[in-house]
């Protein structure tokens, strides 16, 4: 199983965090962290963050080896075409995904702060406006000192990792750190509290004629986004007003069933899995399914990927109208309404959907079986 990947997290109490408590110095988080990971429990630092109440950004922050990134964000993935194969990872609370490859098709919009990073292995959608502290983290770990660069949003959550692994060109990621790696050890970044999402309108007070014409009326799947702000609807609540015919609920486990049958099938998927800084993207056929404690995962050569199944709380089939034709996506989601991970079908080469992928989503088992 890959190293990466993270213990079962348990969200902190609203009060655990002792808000009026004086921060730590780096020194001082540093001390905690160290005494938490001696009591034996192998804990990551997403973990470690949560028990120690503070965010991943402070506690990576607060290694002796840590360095702040001081650079545009663009710049510093551009750099990344140099250094040859790397793990990139993304993740969100409940599913990790990790590919290795290299940087090949960098592009930056400053102007949108957006960018994108398509290759064979390594396909990326980022949301720059997001992306608020980095660092190049030097780490020693079961298999041996680690280094990577760790990106994070304003609320010091992890947006997107990148790894150095044994084919990495050791001195071009060297020659990256030395070009953007501060001298000195960072200071604390400052951490920005999480405003509450306000609750999504009433289902009464959403125009659901409307939006289920605008949503027959789509002509890519991008179409999605700028229909959910147009009608101010929340996006699980979208699945519910549309309508059977364009969106319906399956059994929670219904991912199993998808990864399990493209795999017999030999059938190549596109997985997405996101947050708000960073979307990260597999194509390409599954192979080795397993599960570990609360966790499914995919451990191919180059790819993982880790979903805590308990986290997920409902799935989704649901339909989009394009210029190609009808796109059929599985979507699953946690409690509070977060997508945690989107499944489609490889597309055919003129754009369509594979008919033996949508004939698969079709058959997904239902809640009540």
């Amino acid at each position: 199983m890959s190293t990466t990947m993270q213990s079962d997290p348990k969200r902190m109490p609203a009060d655990a965090t002792n808000e009026d408590a004086a921060p730590d110095s780096r020194e001082a988080l540093w001390q905690r962290w160290q005494a938490l990971k001696a009591q034996g429990q192998p804990l990551r630092a997403r973990d470690g963050a949560l028990a120690l109440g503070v965010s991943e950004a402070e506690l990576v922050a607060a290694a002796p080896e840590t360095r702040t990134l001081c650079a545009d964000w663009g710049e510093v993935l551009e750099g990344l075409r140099a250094v040859g194969p790397v793990m990139s990872l993304t993740r969100n609370h409940a599913v990790v995904i990790e590919k290795t490859g290299i940087f090949e098709d960098v592009s930056i919009y400053p102007e949108h702060a957006m960018g994108q990073v398509v290759g064979e292995a390594i396909d990326l959608r980022l949301f720059l406006r997001h992306w608020r502290h980095g660092f190049a983290v030097r780490e020693s770990a079961r298999s041996g000192t680690r280094e990577s660069l760790q990106f994070f949003d304003p609320y010091g959550v992890a947006v997107h990792k990148v790894y150095r692994v044994d084919g990495t060109d050791g001195e071009a990621w060297s020659s990256l750190i030395a070009r953007f790696g501060a001298d000195q050890p960072p200071q604390m970044p400052e951490i920005l509290p999480e405003t509450p999402a306000a609750p999504p309108k009433p289902d009464h007070e959403i125009d659901r004629d409307g939006l289920r014409a605008a949503w027959q009326s789509m002509t890519s799947t991008h179409d999605f986004f700028g229909l959910l702000r147009r009608f101010a609807v929340e996006r699980r609540q979208a699945l519910r007003l549309a309508g059977a015919d364009l969106a319906y609920p399956v059994r929670a486990d219904s991912y199993r069933w998808i990864l399990e049958h493209a795999r017999d099938l030999d059938l190549p998927l596109m997985l997405f899995v996101g947050n708000r800084g960073c979307i990260q993207i597999h194509t390409g056929p599954v192979a080795r399914l397993t599960t570990v404690e609360h966790w499914y995962n995919v451990l191919d050569p180059d790819f993982n990927l880790h979903l805590r199944e308990p986290a997920v709380s409902d799935c989704w089939v649901v339909r989009k109208p394009t210029e190609r034709g009808i796109v059929t996506s599985l979507e699953c989601y946690d409690d509070r309404g977060e997508l945690l991970l989107q499944c489609f079908g490889k597309r055919e080469g003129d754009g369509s959907e594979s008919p033996v992928w949508r004939e698969l989503v079709g058959t997904c088992p239902t809640p009540e079986t």
